[in-house]
């Protein structure tokens, strides 16, 4: 086990880390659905936009969750080279 509070609460990590990746998308979308709807007219309803801003926000999470060993070993690569 880690030594993590997350690992204690039976939460790894890699999970973790690809859910706040995840509403790191997720409220992007909203900031840039929010600032188009400020200075012009709006793109979406409010909840077209929370739709967009979910989509973006799994299709993120997934993403993260996916990549990041893949990432990890790339970068554990190119420092021994």
């Amino acid at each position: 086990m880690s030594g993590y509070p997350a690992g204690r609460m039976g939460i790894s990590p890699r999970v973790k880390s690809a859910a706040l990746w995840g509403l790191v998308g997720l409220l992007s979308v909203l900031v840039l659905v929010q600032s188009y709807a400020l200075l012009a007219t709006p793109l979406l309803p409010i909840t077209g936009a929370l739709g967009l801003g979910l989509v973006v926000g799994i299709v993120a999470g997934i993403g993260a969750y996916v990549l990041e060993p893949r990432l990890a070993a790339w970068a554990a690569d190119r420092r021994t080279e």
